[in-house]
């Protein structure tokens, strides 16, 4: 039985060092962009804030079940007293 001993923090050691190598989630709301897009699937959303007007983001959910609303984390959007967070949608 004393090689099982050894083995389990051998295995936990090595999971540990995988892992650590992973690359991190991307931020949703990225401050630099001061509109964001929500895009609705079946399943689930998704939201990416990279534009700079709503023009741009409107353009891009065009056809799209989606909405543009402005990033709540960006200096701009408090400044202008724009949206302070996404909008709530209905369950």
């Amino acid at each position: 039985m004393r090689p099982i001993r050894n083995a389990i923090p051998l295995v936990a050691g090595l999971l540990g060092i995988a892992s650590a190598g992973a690359p991190a989630a991307a931020q949703t709301y990225d401050p630099r962009y001061p509109v964001c897009i929500e895009v609705y699937t079946i399943d689930s959303s998704n939201i990416e804030c990279s534009f700079m007007t709503i023009a741009q983001c409107a353009a891009a959910a065009s056809g799209q079940s989606a909405q543009c609303y402005a990033n709540p984390y960006t200096t701009q959007s408090r400044q202008q007293g724009l949206a302070s967070s996404p909008p709530r949608r209905n369950r």
